[in-house]
């Protein structure tokens, strides 16, 4: 159903913007007419583009800085707390441990060992909290600190099959040791 609005959203906004072409083409007259205008909209164009530019600078600066990166790359040599092997099947996920205490760092080596797969931690109001890929013959090592005790939910997020929608798996946070 929304694959269908889509498609007919899209050949709609195409078709007003072939009639928008057509218009301007159409109505369009000498081009030695247009010196004062286009003098001005250079200007304009000039601002424009430096506007572009900074909103895109900030954005960037924005949505990039809370990732990850440094830690999980950056300290790769720096061992974790905990370590688990977790390796994604048709259609179930095989992890040698499940429960862990809260605050701790686990790193999670994901593989698979058939096709690839979405390895995708979700918390109590079904948020991604951590996610990776478990590809064949790789192993990336997602690290991340469970702050809540809870019961944290895995699920494919790359459809993998017919029984993609069944490859979940639980963890159990408990509370730290005090």
């Amino acid at each position: 159903m929304y694959q269908e609005i889509a498609w007919q959203a899209s050949l709609l906004g195409v078709a007003l913007i072939a009639a928008v072409f057509l218009y301007v083409g159409l109505r369009a007259g000498n081009p030695a007419d247009f010196g004062p205008i286009k003098r001005r909209l250079y200007a304009v164009r000039t601002y424009w583009f430096a506007f572009l530019v900074a909103l895109g600078a900030w954005l960037s600066v924005e949505t990039l800085a809370d990732l990850p990166y440094s830690t999980t790359h950056g300290e790769a040599a720096r061992p974790a707390e905990i370590t688990t092997e977790v390796t994604g099947h048709q259609w179930y996920w095989e992890m040698d441990r499940t429960a862990f205490p809260a605050g701790t760092e686990v790193a999670f080596e994901v593989t698979s060992a058939d096709v690839n797969h979405g390895f995708a931690i979700y918390n109590d109001d079904d948020r991604v909290v951590a996610q990776t890929q478990a590809m064949p013959d790789y192993t990336n090592v997602l690290r991340h600190t469970f702050r809540e005790p809870g019961t944290y939910r895995v699920l494919c997020l790359e459809y993998c099959g017919l029984a993609h929608h069944k490859m979940t798996q639980e963890i159990t946070v408990t509370a730290p040791d005090r």
